[in-house]
C-alpha cells in the first residue's frame, strides 16, 4: 500500500513537526499594549495655549532683565555715592554728606574736624544762621550770614575751627537766649553751650 508507506514515511516527519509546534505553543506570545493617547485637543486651543506659554516666558524674561538692570544701576549709584562720601566729588578734598529739610529750610553737612573726628555744619536759611558742632569739643558756634551771600562750606568750616582753637583759654559768655536758633541747631547744640563766632 503506497498510502500506508507514505503515511509511515511521513509519520516520523509528522511527529517532529507536531513536537516543535507543541513547544512553540507552550510559550505564550508577547503581549503588546497600546500606547496611551492624548485627549483630542482642537488646533485652535493648541495655538492659544502655545501663545499663552510664549507670552508668559517673554514676561518672565523681561521682568528678570529689568530687575537685573535695576540692581546694576543701584549698585553703581551706591558705589558712586560711597566714593564721593569718602573722597569728595573729584576724589580730593573733604568728604561732604548732606541732609536737607524743606520744612525747616535747613541743610546739614557732616565734615571732618581734624584727623579722626567729625563735626556738623547747619545752614539755617530761614533764620540766616550757620551753626557748627564738633564732636571732640564741648561747644557749638553760630554766626549770622547775609541773605544774598552764603559762605561756602570749606570757608565756614575753617572759620569755625579757627574760632574753636582760639577759644581754648577764653572766658567767652555762652548764648543765653536760644530762641533765636532754629529747631535743627537747637537739637544739634542741646547739650553744650553755644557761642557766637
Amino acid at each position: 500500500c503506497p498510502r500506508a508507506r507514505a503515511g509511515k514515511g511521513t509519520g516520523a516527519h509528522g511527529e517532529m513537526e507536531d513536537s516543535s509546534k507543541e513547544a512553540l505553543m507552550e510559550e505564550a506570545p508577547p503581549r503588546y499594549t497600546e500606547s496611551p493617547r492624548l485627549p483630542c485637543i482642537p488646533h485652535e486651543l493648541k495655538s492659544l495655549l502655545l501663545m499663552v506659554a510664549l507670552v508668559v516666558v517673554a514676561l518672565v524674561v523681561i521682568n528678570v532683565t529689568f530687575l537685573l538692570l535695576g540692581l546694576h544701576l543701584s549698585e553703581s549709584h551706591a558705589e558712586t555715592v560711597l566714593r564721593m562720601s569718602i573722597h569728595g566729588l573729584d576724589g580730593e578734598g573733604t568728604p561732604q554728606k548732606l541732609a536737607m529739610s524743606r520744612k525747616e529750610r535747613t541743610g546739614t553737612f557732616a565734615v571732618r574736624d581734624g584727623l579722626n573726628a567729625s563735626a556738623a555744619v547747619v545752614y539755617d536759611y530761614s533764620k540766616l544762621l550757620v551753626g557748627y558742632r564738633s564732636w571732640r569739643h564741648r561747644a557749638c558756634y553760630i554766626t549770622r550770614v547775609d541773605k544774598d551771600n552764603f559762605p561756602g562750606l570749606d570757608a565756614v568750616t575753617e572759620t569755625f575751627q579757627r574760632r574753636q582753637d582760639e577759644d581754648g583759654g577764653d572766658k567767652a559768655v555762652p548764648l543765653a537766649d536760644r530762641s533765636i536758633l532754629g529747631t535743627t541747631i537747637n537739637i544739634l547744640c542741646s547739650a553744650v553751650p553755644v557761642f557766637w563766632a
